[in-house]
């Protein structure tokens, strides 16, 4: 078994889930049930997935775990995009969120590859 607080993309996608709920924390009343909801579960869709995939002996397991935290983290970035050209948020809000996803996209790929030699 992994230790996933060890991995620098656990740790990457752990801080993403508070800044995504920042984020997403002055979005309109009338969105909770909506695009808020499905952001913030993506957002902890990814670090949890992570830690769900370190809990397999099988390295092939412990990739499709990864595989699958990375399309979230990749829904992720378009719902937050989303957001901005729904107008739900101010366009220039959320740099700070979209600097963290690319590289949290960035080590967790790198992760992936390393494990597919």
């Amino acid at each position: 078994m992994r230790d996933h607080t060890k991995l620098r993309a656990f740790k990457l996608a752990d801080e993403l889930v508070a800044m995504v709920y920042e984020f997403t924390a002055g979005f309109p009343k009338e969105e909770q049930v909506g695009l808020t909801a499905k952001i913030r579960r993506a957002a902890v869709a990814v670090p949890s997935k992570i830690v769900e995939g370190c809990t397999c002996d099988l390295q092939e397991d412990f990739l499709r775990f990864l595989y699958s935290a990375y399309g979230s983290l990749r829904a992720l970035r378009y719902q937050l995009d989303l957001s901005r050209r729904l107008s739900l948020v101010p366009i220039h809000d959320g740099p700070e969120a979209e600097d963290k996803i690319i590289e949290t996209e960035k080590v967790l790929f790198g992760l992936i590859r390393s494990l597919k030699k």
